[in-house]
């Protein structure tokens, strides 16, 4: 099968226009952008690349000034969408057209699913389906630079040229053994996902050894995560230019009450004592003065020794059954959900995390949960430590 490879070069409106309304024909086109993220908290655009299977088609961003094809083209749900990694790719389609690509179908994802290994980058998935090498020496270019290098348009019609053909060989791997209908609903997981308004509230869940923190402390953390949310959003600069986590930790613990205790917290930048240094004082007082009846509860302890053993076997169960179904454990189950069910059995409730739902939840969530129940029954004492001894001997 000859495939074209040759870049072919959009940055007018009307020729968008044109493209656009033809490959509203299409079952799927092959989709990728290119971006630059160094000094902003946004990505910015610098190329949108789409394969239709008979050109690698790359749109300028900075030279087009009519969008709305390529918005009614990503919002037209009779197309199929494919990406590879998509995860940042939302992220500029959000930022440029305000959407997020639907439906749409990750490669990396459903190559798990399909035998090809747990996250496995897009050379390496065209090389074990196709057995064809593309180049990746441009990863780190400047896409806003113009005009781009005759490498850096082959790199970038590369990454959508062979994507339709592997997509059609996964969804054939799919099909013929019963899991395209895993794959579809994470892909739709994804875009739900995507299109979710951030919690700035719950921020500092996030932040390293928060569990520490007493609930007045973590009533300081969690107006600072705002403030940091805010601002950077806000400013368009990245969270860490503002206050790393350990420096937003620091504050809510130490809760400095002028600038010379200030300067002294670690990883907090010059610029942010210079511009911000009054803001957070005064967002450290207020929120350190906040009546108890505000403050949020103690975060999760981390699990203890005695309830290793329980999670063992949860990781266990989850590996056996992966390789029953010759899947990657990682595709069905993260570290987040061993530790939700472990926690609902130190609760005595043992309940499933969302991701444990759904078609997870008779091949894996159901087997878990069973595992759990019989651990418990055969170690009824001892076996699961409460909160209030992890609280103790974590301090």
């Amino acid at each position: 099968m000859l495939i074209p490879t040759e870049p072919i070069w959009i940055d007018e409106d009307a020729q968008l226009a044109d493209l656009c309304q033809r490959w509203r024909q299409q079952a799927a086109i092959a989709v990728d952008t290119e971006f630059m993220r160094t000094d902003t908290f946004y990505p910015i655009a610098g190329l949108i690349q789409i394969g239709d299977g008979k050109g690698c088609y790359l749109i300028d961003p900075l030279a087009i000034k009519d969008f709305e094809p390529l918005r009614q083209l990503m919002l037209d749900t009779h197309v199929t969408k494919v990406l590879h990694a998509c995860s940042e790719d939302l992220e500029v389609f959000q930022r440029l057209l305000d959407l997020v690509p639907e439906p749409l179908f990750d490669t990396q994802l459903a190559a798990a699913f399909a035998g090809y290994g747990f996250s496995l980058g897009y050379a390496g998935l065209v090389k074990a389906t196709l057995n064809t090498e593309i180049p990746k020496a441009e990863t780190r270019s400047d896409w806003l630079a113009r005009p781009l290098s005759a490498a850096q348009l082959k790199y970038a019609a590369l990454d959508v040229a062979h994507m339709l053909v592997v997509y059609g060989k996964l969804l054939q791997s799919l099909k013929a053994n019963g899991r395209l209908e895993w794959v579809r609903a994470d892909c739709a997981e994804l875009v739900v996902n995507a299109r979710r308004h951030d919690d700035f509230s719950r921020t500092y869940h996030k932040v390293g050894l928060a569990w520490k923190l007493r609930p007045q402390e973590l009533m300081v953390l969690r107006e600072l995560c705002i403030w940091r949310e805010i601002e950077a959003r806000d400013s368009n600069v990245p969270r860490n230019r503002l206050a790393k986590e350990t420096a937003l930790w620091e504050m809510a613990r130490k809760q400095p009450r002028d600038r010379g205790q200030l300067q002294k917290i670690a990883d907090l930048p010059s610029r942010s004592l210079n511009d911000h240094a009054d803001q957070l004082l005064d967002i450290i007082a207020q929120s350190a003065a906040a009546p108890e009846s505000e403050w949020p509860p103690r975060l999760p302890f981390p699990l203890s020794l005695d309830e290793g053993p329980l999670l063992k076997q949860l990781k266990k169960t989850a590996r056996e059954i992966a390789e029953g179904l010759d899947v990657p454990v990682e595709a069905l189950v993260r570290k987040k959900d061993y530790e939700f069910l472990v926690r609902s059995a130190r609760r005595g409730e043992f309940e499933l995390p969302e991701r444990l739902t759904g078609w997870r939840k008779p091949l894996l969530g159901e087997p878990l949960l069973a595992a759990a129940r019989e651990y418990i029954r055969l170690h009824p004492s001892g076996s699961v430590a409460s909160e209030s001894s992890d609280s103790e001997t974590s301090e």
